[in-house]
């Protein structure tokens, strides 16, 4: 006979061993055991209340979960892999536990709604600890931006030097990405909040269950409304995903710039030696390994977006044992998620900020072409373009002498355009660029203090 007892009683043989391989997903679904155990309590407390079980076999119910949530807490628990997953693994230690009795938790209940109740409370949780992750990089943003709103750096357009900023202006940038992935998380955790408890396999039960009270006890804002898409709808864990996607590129974005920063030829930053890594040959070395990870994580977290949605395309409804795969693809995306949001919160910490090699940089490469450009503009009421065209040949001519712009002569000047009066270097150095930038979310110092004492505010 079939030797499990849980789901054997159509077959006449046990699962041969690369049956039993293939099938079992206890090593990827102990993950949420907890949730798993939640999830149980919930549904064993509706059917004692309902009447559908008796009280006292509910309440054994209850004690054996709770025995078994300790056991899972402290390690004890016994998982065995005969028993394909974690619902199966914890259902065959509660019959170990109280007897007989807890064969009555599965009434009204499916795998299939289980599962899909306990994954959208893993994904649930992992969100939070997510949002929590992003909050405390902004953070750390927010009093670099703090610390540095007068810190002159080049600000850059394919990668070229373009018009001096601010680094605390340049941190806030991140800020607002890291806001809109907040945003993208707490839609995809307000859209998943709906409970599939309580769907059966797929068309329901005939049970007078309470789906409203399982779905309160558990969080959850309300039932799902339609039995077929609850056990089959993976959008929650696609969403979710696909809005790790998008943060995790806003991180490799960041951590590209901390290892240019990083290098010698740039010299911007330095991260403290407890963040990075030496080399085995080259002693000098210095390797900002952990942004590089970050970096490289990204395509994990891609990879794990689009393994999920490529097993979905294809699926009718409900529920098809493909879906047994959508979990690894989850847990991978968040872990590499949260352990680069943590690592990359870390080097922003405790980030050095070398100013003088910033400002240095940031003189360079003709950066306040475009204050002499408007200078032009407004002064000398030129139209923009012949403004533009007028720059461009003083920048040719500095460029030509291996000069900065400021340092050309009046006499230089007016050789191109005689209208040019000694006012114009009042524009051409890069504090003055700087602090001109006076638009609403430009980089002056005084825009940069008010975006910090914004974000400071939000962020309580």
């Amino acid at each position: 006979m079939n030797k499990n007892k849980m789901w054997g009683g159509r077959f006449g043989a046990s699962p041969s061993e690369i049956m039993q391989e293939i099938n079992a997903s206890i090593d990827t679904d102990r993950r949420f055991a907890a949730q798993d155990i939640d999830g149980s309590r919930a549904h064993a407390r509706m059917l004692g209340e309902t009447g559908i079980i008796s009280r006292e076999d509910a309440a054994k119910i209850l004690d054996g979960l709770n025995t078994i949530a300790s056991e899972l807490d402290d390690g004890s628990f016994p998982y065995r892999v005969e028993f394909e997953d974690i619902h199966l693994n914890v259902e065959a230690r509660l019959t170990e536990l109280i007897g007989a009795a807890a064969g009555r938790l599965h009434t009204g209940r499916s795998r299939n709604d289980q599962v899909a109740t306990d994954f959208r409370l893993w994904v649930r949780d992992a969100i939070d600890r997510v949002l929590t992750g992003l909050a405390a990089l902004q953070t750390a943003l927010v009093d670099q931006a703090e610390n540095h709103a007068e810190t002159i750096m080049p600000g850059f357009t394919h990668l070229q030097t373009a018009q001096p900023v601010t680094f605390g202006h340049h941190c806030l940038a991140y800020v607002e990405m890291f806001e809109r992935d907040m945003g993208r998380f707490s839609d995809a955790r307000r859209r998943l909040n709906e409970s599939p408890l309580g769907a059966a396999a797929l068309a329901g039960t005939s049970f007078p269950i309470d789906r409203d009270m399982t779905a309160k006890t558990l969080g959850f804002d309300a039932p799902m409304r339609n039995s077929l898409d609850a056990v089959s709808d993976r959008d929650f864990a696609l969403e979710t995903a696909n809005a790790a996607t998008i943060c995790a590129a806003h991180l490799s974005r960041l951590a590209e710039e901390i290892v240019v920063w990083c290098s010698a030829q740039f010299a911007f930053v330095q991260l403290p030696d407890d963040l990075t890594t030496g080399s085995s040959i080259m002693p000098q070395k210095r390797n900002p390994d952990a942004a590089e990870l970050i970096r490289a994580k990204t395509g994990r977290v891609n990879g794990a977006a689009i393994a999920l949605l490529t097993m979905m395309k294809g699926l009718p409804l409900a529920y098809s044992k493909d879906m047994q795969e959508d979990k690894q693809p989850v847990f991978d995306a968040v872990d590499s998620l949260e352990l680069s949001l943590t690592a990359m919160t870390a080097m922003i910490t405790a980030l050095t900020v070398h100013k003088d090699n910033m400002a240095v940089a940031a003189a360079q490469g003709f950066s306040t072409a475009t204050d002499l450009a408007d200078w032009l503009v407004r002064v000398l009421k030129m139209p923009f373009r012949d403004a533009h065209h007028t720059t461009g040949t003083l920048v040719a001519l500095a460029e030509k002498k291996g000069i900065a712009l400021d340092a050309l002569t009046l006499q230089d000047m007016q050789s191109v355009e005689k209208r040019i009066t000694e006012d114009v270097y009042s524009v051409l150095s890069v504090e003055n660029s700087v602090k001109s930038r006076v638009s609403a979310g430009g980089t002056a110092p005084e825009r940069v203090r008010e975006m910090v004492s914004f974000w400071q505010n939000r962020l309580k």
